[in-house]
């Protein structure tokens, strides 16, 4: 784990923080080649500097983010945003299935939208797996 992002954990209230060391830990295990740090104030795990997972504290949860989440073809995950991605809400550690959340970082390591050049793109997403 990056050590921003164990700062970022370290930061959080108890129940916050067991949420997010649990999906680091996940995150780190299922995708040991993907680069972690902390991005936009939260962490983030990138394929070539493409953000792929991350997860933020909101107000009353732990909001964890796939980029490409909505182009899964795994259940469980909520539509966010209007381009790519879609989230998985904690409130409780308890809460986090792992073998979901695995099944969700296999797919995100396989199907991937191009974030890093939306801009230079004028937001049209390309897909790169």
């Amino acid at each position: 784990m990056h050590p921003d992002t164990r700062a970022y954990n370290q930061a959080q209230e108890p129940g916050d923080r067991k949420i997010c060391d649990l999906l680091a830990k996940e995150i780190d295990r299922n995708l040991p080649d993907a680069d972690n740090r902390v991005w936009h104030a939260h962490p983030v795990w990138f394929f070539d500097d493409n953000p792929v997972v991350g997860y933020k504290i909101l107000k009353h949860c732990v909001r964890l983010l796939f980029w490409s989440g909505q182009s899964f073809q795994s259940e469980g995950l909520s539509v966010e945003g209007s381009f790519k991605a879609a989230e998985k809400r904690y409130t409780s550690v308890t809460d986090v299935d792992e073998a979901q959340l695995a099944a969700w970082l296999a797919e995100a390591r396989d199907i991937q939208w191009d974030y890093r050049n939306l801009v230079r793109r004028k937001g049209k997403l390309v897909r790169l797996k």
